[in-house]
């Protein structure tokens, strides 16, 4: 943002020169190209374990991601790839509101708009990276209210899974209650 005789003279120098990472981002990138196939070979296995997990579990309505047999894109993936991905979506039984309990419920995983990165990160795309679309736009996405997103990080996938169990059993016992306390009319 600037005058044009400003921007014209950045941009021929950025023509020439090229953008430069600063010293210390330099070295950073550097260091992590070392540990880039180690990091995603790790986000490929997590991610799988926690995607079975969470299929199987009573509590979920729909698991969305590619490296399980269930999913319509799995032998297109597994043709054209060598893993899966970190990352993972999936839908509660019941609703956003369980959505929301969840998160809240994980111990381990940080409720942030993120992708990738070394930590489990965990979101409803409705709320973050898709809230600027219509709730019909993001209905013919497959983006629905209650969709969680999950990028799934290098922890050690039992406490992940552990943690995500905790999390289901605290929303069944939590909506248990809420059962319970229900009165009927007669």
């Amino acid at each position: 943002i600037g005058e044009e005789a400003l921007i014209e003279k950045i941009t021929h120098r950025l023509n020439h020169l090229g953008g430069s990472l600063d010293p210390h981002a330099a070295f950073l990138l550097h260091r992590g190209m070392k540990t880039l196939p180690l990091r995603v070979r790790q986000h490929n296995e997590n991610a799988m374990k926690v995607a079975s997990f969470l299929e199987g579990h009573r509590a979920i309505a729909k698991v969305n991601y590619p490296g399980l047999p269930s999913d319509p894109q799995h032998e297109r993936a597994e043709r054209l790839f060598d893993g899966f991905g970190g990352m993972v979506s999936f839908e509660m039984v019941d609703g956003v509101s369980a959505a929301e309990s969840f998160m809240h419920a994980t111990k381990l995983a940080a409720v942030a708009p993120s992708l990738g990165g070394i930590e489990t990160l965990i979101t409803r795309p409705s709320t973050t990276s898709h809230a600027g679309l219509s709730a019909s736009d993001r209905q013919k996405l497959g983006i629905t209210d209650g969709l969680i997103r999950l990028s799934v990080g290098l922890e050690d996938v039992d406490d992940i899974i552990s943690d995500f169990g905790d999390a289901l059993d605290h929303l069944a016992r939590t909506n248990g209650k809420r059962v319970a306390n229900v009165q009927v009319k007669s």
